[in-house]
């Protein structure tokens, strides 16, 4: 070691040294999440483990294992794990208020991806938000989707307004459906448009 330090200058051994603590913290950790990923593979091949219970704790053993040695890391290269930790705890705090703050949102717009891919029901059917099986709910022609509201039409004995339903409703409540003229005494010539 002497001899290396004579060969190289103080600043280059300095780095050349937090370099290997760094490769070992690397090398330590992956060696650790390989071992517990094999463990766990051989505990559910002798316990009839399911593979839905054994995924996702491979996956979070893996991340905790990554991310100690990215601590680690950044610990021998000076970051102090205060500062991290205080800068993590922020960020979180803020994406959890985000989150709260757009919820509604966010599933009225996934909701709104369901009714376009699933389909259960289009543009001119008729269908009915059933609250309880005594108490009917909102009921209309659909006569327009997007991405976070369908618009209904009343029928013309409820007094034929524009309604305008969350999507997330459609998957909260029951819903009944008449697919386009099979509703008796509906008008047949309500205009529909497309968004």
């Amino acid at each position: 070691m002497e001899e290396l330090q004579g060969l190289l200058p103080g600043q280059w051994m300095d780095a050349l040294w937090l370099g290997l603590q760094i490769l070992l913290i690397l090398v330590a950790a992956f060696v650790l999440q390989r071992f517990i990923a094999r463990c766990l593979s051989r505990l559910g091949e002798r316990y009839p483990l399911p593979p839905e219970l054994l995924v996702p704790v491979r996956g979070g053993l893996r991340w905790l294992i990554m991310g100690s040695a990215l601590l680690f890391v950044l610990e021998r290269m000076g970051v102090s794990a205060t500062v991290l930790w205080t800068a993590l705890s922020g960020f979180v705090a803020v994406a959890a208020v985000a989150f709260f703050a757009m919820w509604s949102v966010l599933s009225n717009l996934l909701c709104a991806v369901l009714i376009f891919t699933v389909g259960p029901f289009r543009i001119g059917d008729v269908v009915e938000l059933v609250d309880t099986l005594d108490k009917p709910g909102v009921k209309g022609r659909v006569i327009a989707i997007n991405l976070l509201f369908t618009t209904l039409m009343e029928l013309p004995e409820a007094g034929g307004a524009l309604v305008q339903v969350p999507n997330s409703q459609f998957f909260q409540k029951s819903v009944r459906r008449w697919r386009g003229a099979e509703v008796p005494g509906v008008a047949k010539d309500v205009s529909v448009q497309e968004d």
